[in-house]
């Protein structure tokens, strides 16, 4: 018989820590399997409290609620046993969650996020991109999973034509690129106004695609302004990722586009190579009528190769939804063509981290004044620039000049990353400056300022050799928000499991939110107890 485990926390905190409703499935099966033991659910639930009680010291009470509810609430000398583990296991300011090889949920995983387009700004909607999909690195990596990153910028297209065109113009007057935007927007002005510029951007595609060594160089060379601009804003984000853009599986796309036609997955349709789906909707194009190749030319060998290659066994495209279908459909043909199902390892796993859009404060999709979408970098210099002007203007300030503009770039940056990462990512969410540098409520600024809190207290710790000779027996409980602090720290693994299995990194911000809360309400707690006891002396 097997039968799910389902447990949660209590919602009625007096009921317990937490519960387990498995009893009533439980009873569901042994009836049916005809045993006859137990007369109904609530007698099983009883049953099975008598069997764990007192067991090893692990539970202060157990109860039975309703037709079958089992309630536990751990006792103080096992959450202290788990929290001496967490504090020796973090020696280094950081837990460590290893899982047991076999328990991982992959060996190797491939998270390809961010993606901007080579000559183009990076604007807020990369924002959620690059935040969501580092922090799934992240939490994967904590538990000792093999991450690549992965950004699949968009360095290679027919765009590249009017840019080079308008660059080999530029350089007869000893020209150099220093505003890429402004350049990008004088070439696409000429090329759609100017018919002889236009035949010969489409001219210099050709010479590109082609090889040559002249064109080659000056695309390189216009990848290499655009990167410089990326990193900077990868720098302030404190992201590292490695570019493998579209021009990378160029060479791949004929063998993975021939393999697909041989397994008769890809089929011609009006002059187009497609790809159908078996249920209705548009097919995936993935050679144009005139040969050339796209989109989903270059996605189906970009898995190609992180599946052959890279030796992937989960890969992660973090976008928004508005991709969704398109990914459904390279999905379909990666399973179709037994990809996933190579060598004598599991299956890989393809998973599709779609998100909302990015909305101002007055419903509409966040943008400037004329229309434009927000330049990333500008966002960024705004957030800091207004968490500098919050801490100038606070009383009493006697900190330096310099460590009040680190002060604001950690807060700044921080504020944005955090204000998105805290929402459902299948959801739209407001974009309020306001709001994200609140020092009140679920804001990175609040968890900063318990940041600073704990920090001063544990050097204090330190410095009195508190941390280095901690051990389970210095441990005690008494106070119940120490207690209900403990728990909450405990939670770290089981938020970690839940982040990973549904790739919702919000779920992170709760927790950490949580723990803030149960924090300073112990520290409040001890902290009046202390101005009390001194009081009475």
């Amino acid at each position: 018989m097997h039968v799910e485990m389902n447990i949660t926390e209590c919602a009625n905190p007096t009921l317990g820590d937490y519960q387990c409703n498995s009893a009533m499935q439980i009873f569901a099966q042994l009836k049916k399997n005809g045993d006859v033991t137990y007369s109904n659910p609530r007698s099983l639930a009883e049953a099975i409290v008598e069997a764990v009680n007192n067991k090893n010291g692990l539970f202060a009470s157990t109860s039975v609620a309703g037709p079958g509810f089992i309630n536990v609430t751990f006792s103080t000398s096992h959450l202290a046993q788990q929290l001496t583990k967490v504090v020796h296991n973090a020696e280094d300011g950081k837990v460590t969650i290893l899982a047991s090889p076999d328990s991982l949920p992959a060996r190797k995983a491939v998270v390809d996020f961010s993606s901007p387009n080579i000559a183009k700004e990076m604007h807020v909607g990369h924002l959620r991109s690059t935040i969501i999909g580092e922090t799934i690195c992240r939490t994967l990596e904590s538990i000792g999973v093999e991450t690549v990153r992965l950004n699949h910028v968009g360095d290679w297209g027919t765009q590249f034509g009017m840019l080079l065109t308008h660059l080999s113009d530029k350089e007869e007057a000893d020209f150099e690129i220093r505003d890429l935007q402004a350049f990008y927007k004088e070439s696409k002005l000429r090329f759609d106004n100017d018919e002889e510029f236009k035949h010969r951007s489409q001219a210099a595609v050709v010479k590109l695609q082609a090889g040559d060594e002249e064109t080659t160089a000056k695309w390189k060379h216009i990848c290499e302004v655009s990167r410089q601009e990326f990193e900077e804003i990868y720098r302030l984000l404190d992201i590292q990722i490695e570019e493998r853009g579209e021009s990378f599986y160029n060479s791949m796309i004929p063998d993975v586009l021939d393999e697909l036609v041989e397994k008769k997955i890809a089929v011609m349709n009006d002059g187009a190579l497609c790809i159908f789906q078996e249920k209705d909707g548009p097919p995936l194009i993935c050679r144009k009528s005139d040969g050339g190749f796209n989109y989903a030319s270059t996605d189906l060998a970009a898995m190609r190769h992180r599946i052959k290659d890279v030796r992937a066994d989960w890969i992660i495209y973090v976008t928004d939804m508005g991709q969704s279908r398109h990914f459904e459909a390279v999905f379909d043909a990666a399973k179709r063509a037994d990809w996933l199902n190579e060598g004598s390892e599991a299956s890989v796993r393809l998973d599709h981290v779609s998100f909302g859009l990015v909305m101002g404060e007055d419903g509409k999709r966040f943008r400037t004044r004329s229309g434009e979408t927000i330049p990333l970098k500008s966002l960024l210099s705004e957030a800091q620039s207004r968490c500098l002007e919050s801490l100038n203007s606070r009383e009493n300030n006697v900190i330096a000049a310099d460590q009040l503009e680190e002060a604001a770039r950690i807060m700044g940056l921080g504020a944005v990353k955090y204000a998105d990462l805290q929402n459902n990512r299948t959801t739209n969410y407001t974009f309020s400056y306001d709001r994200m540098l609140d020092l009140k409520g679920n804001t990175a600024v609040y968890l900063l300022y318990t940041h600073a809190r704990i920090s001063s207290i544990l050097d204090r710790a330190n410095g009195d050799g508190v941390i280095s000779s901690f051990d389970e027996d210095d441990l005690v409980l008494t106070d119940e928000k120490e207690r209900r602090l403990a728990l909450s720290i405990l939670k770290l693994p089981d938020t970690i499991d839940s982040v990973i299995q549904d790739l919702l990194p919000s779920r992170l911000c709760d927790y950490t939110y949580n723990l803030c809360v149960a924090f300073n309400e112990f520290y409040g707690a001890v902290k009046s107890s202390v101005t009390s006891e001194r009081n009475h002396d």
